[in-house]
């Protein structure tokens, strides 16, 4: 029983809350109930609202932007993401139930983790490496907890699932941000049972943007994927893409620091040296398409290897393992590092 409680203080709708939550209990296929106070258990408590002190393992999600807030050990605070964030937060409850994972820092800061997966049943044999890095216009209301279901169909097809959480810029600065990226495919190196020569990593959105970076910089990288990615922060500065995310994650604009956007641009970094796979959905942001589209033509133009895979779905559909769109992923991936 998945419950997912109204604290006090909750500015919400309380029909609105049990709509999406009962949405989101049918699609995950669980049964789950909404509460009003955190004095009911289940198998997994979902506490919508401000935390508060409380012994029991709960993903608290507030609404509002308000920034980390320190929560018991076994809790996750998830935030700011408006109302539709509730529906992230059940399933990240689902996920850490169904498929709990084993939590590894690569740094002493409280962002400085990956989450590894392996495959059930694993025998010790060396397995391919998927390292995920999730989205968000990197910014830090987004966190790792996107890239949930992706590291769950991962394992099930026998990779190692390294899911990166990493300090945003948005609270860090840039610098932090690039640095924990380096750290956490360094850490792979003190894990058993890795393959390190088949590693592959998969970025979503933003993402897409540090896994292609990750790949320009670290000549291990057997393949970069970029999924739905930000791919050109030049042009995705002058159009003001996530209303202004670039400059705002970057430090300020490019006539100001244009080294960092030179280390920064997959465009700019072109050739990689490294085979790359870019995926888009065709309902996505117009914008991302055209990136995307442009970046594959210029990184063939360049000599790279490189694969465009374009097929019917939105921003999400590209982490959503059910989509036609990721079983194209994968088939791109398998054939590359299987």
């Amino acid at each position: 029983m998945i419950l997912v409680a109204l604290t006090p203080g909750l500015t919400a709708d309380p029909d609105l809350v049990r709509h999406i939550a009962e949405t989101e209990f049918r699609r995950l296929g669980v049964d789950g109930r909404v509460v009003t106070g955190l004095d009911e258990t289940g198998e997994a408590v979902v506490a919508l609202g401000e935390p508060v002190p409380h012994p029991a393992p709960i993903v608290w999600y507030d609404p509002a932007d308000t920034g980390p807030v320190e929560v018991s050990p076994g809790s996750v605070h998830l935030y700011g993401r408006g109302l539709w964030g509730l529906a992230w937060a059940i399933r990240h409850a689902v996920h850490r139930l169904r498929h709990p994972a084993e939590r590894i820092a690569y740094g002493p800061g409280d962002e400085q983790w990956g989450d590894l997966r392996l495959p059930p049943h694993h025998d010790g044999t060396p397995l391919p490496v998927a390292v995920l890095i999730h989205g968000g216009y990197w910014r830090s209301i987004w966190a790792a907890d996107l890239m949930d279901a992706l590291a769950i169909d991962l394992a099930e097809r026998g990779y190692a699932a390294w899911n990166l959480e990493y300090r945003r810029p948005d609270r860090h600065g840039w610098q932090a941000t690039v640095a924990d990226i380096a750290a956490g495919l360094d850490r792979l190196a003190g894990i058993g049972s890795l393959d390190l020569d088949r590693v592959a990593v998969l970025g979503h959105s933003a993402g897409g943007q540090l896994a292609l970076r990750a790949a320009a910089d670290d000549n291990r990288i057997a393949l970069a994927v970029s999924l739905a990615g930000v791919v050109d922060l030049a042009e995705g500065e002058r159009r003001r893409v996530g209303t202004g995310a670039v400059p705002h994650a970057l430090g300020g604009p490019s006539a100001e620091i244009p080294a960092v956007y030179a280390a920064a641009d997959p465009m700019s970094r072109l050739p990689l040296g490294v085979p790359q796979l870019l995926v888009m959905g065709e309902d996505d942001d117009l914008d991302l398409i055209d990136f995307n589209r442009r970046y594959a033509a210029r990184a063939h133009a360049t000599g790279d290897d490189v694969t465009y895979v374009e097929r019917p779905g939105d921003h999400f559909a590209v982490i959503d393992p059910a989509s036609e769109i990721w079983a194209a992923t994968m088939a791109e991936v398998d054939g590359r590092l299987r």
